[in-house]
């Protein structure tokens, strides 16, 4: 696959063939043969004079200079993976991914924004997936219009699997399972979601990784994205994380939900290589496994 460099905002590639001079209409056919490209998006481009023909290279300005639309704070978050296409960030605990109403501080994306700023990097805020507030883990952001597109696509196709890690209350009867339980809004507590017949498809796979007196150690894989997906269906089996007071779960050790995106596995939009990130344990988590272990 033909990749092609940076050159400020403009990707330069070496001219598949010699009738793209001039540009032509089937160019995007060609140009697809060696490159992911969204068909509404380069004919836009090449409307708006943003595909370039100059000798033996194709010039695509695809990393314009751009606004945040969040207001940048200098807030510290760790960076996992990051290119000229994707940044994938570990999200803390107690952080929102972007703002819930107009001028709320302390996001991750008003994070992200101060650090697009800090490096020198002219970025619009593109999260590709949320996590719960308190949840924490790995965030994969697009770092261009092109990236969000086909990470977009990525995730309606289920392409992006996001692997998680959770400490549950009791005892596993089964050390593996699916749950397959449709969730919607609860009608007697604004926020909350419960398994309905009414709700939208939600699928659930776990694994029992260690299994303590009272409480276990537990892999989920998410087939659907739907809100508080794993605090509803293990509470629905009768094992609501640790902490997760809002679905049954004790706060006595530890104060918010259990709960860890550990890893996120996808194919880069662009090179289509696999990427595979993994998000450390954060320490109150870890205290928490000595602790019931």
């Amino acid at each position: 696959m033909m990749v092609g460099k940076r050159s400020g905002e403009w990707l330069e590639l070496p001219l598949p063939n010699a009738s793209w001079k001039p540009l032509k209409p089937g160019a995007i056919e060609e140009l697809a043969a060696f490159l992911p490209v969204p068909r509404k998006f380069f004919l836009r481009l090449a409307s708006q004079g943003l595909i370039r023909v100059q000798e033996e290279m194709v010039r695509i300005r695809l990393f314009p200079s751009e606004e945040p639309s969040s207001k940048p704070e200098r807030l510290a978050i760790e960076i996992l993976y990051e290119d000229d296409y994707c940044l994938v960030v570990n999200k803390p605990a107690g952080m929102s991914v972007h703002p819930a109403e107009a001028g709320q501080g302390g996001t991750l994306a008003s994070a992200v924004a101060y650090y697009y700023a800090s490096t020198g990097q002219a970025c619009a805020i593109r999260h590709i997936h949320r996590l719960d507030q308190d949840t924490t883990g790995a965030v994969l952001y697009a770092k261009n219009e092109w990236a969000h597109v086909l990470l977009d696509e990525a995730m309606r196709d289920k392409r992006i699997d996001r692997r998680y890690v959770a400490v549950a209350e009791g005892v596993f009867r089964s050390k593996q399972g699916t749950i397959d339980e449709a969730i919607g809004k609860d009608r007697h507590q604004s926020g909350k979601r419960r398994v309905t017949p009414s709700g939208d498809q939600a699928v659930t796979h776990y694994k029992v990784l260690q299994q303590m007196k009272k409480a276990a150690l537990v892999e989920l894989e998410l087939d659907t994205g739907r809100t508080h997906q794993i605090r509803v269906h293990l509470s629905h089996l009768g094992h609501p994380l640790m902490g997760d007071s809002l679905y049954g779960g004790s706060s006595r050790l530890f104060h918010r939900q259990a709960l860890h995106g550990e890893r996120l596995s996808f194919d880069h939009p662009i090179t289509q290589k696999q990427i595979e990130v993994h998000a450390p344990l954060p320490q109150d988590l870890q205290q928490l496994i000595k602790e019931v272990t």
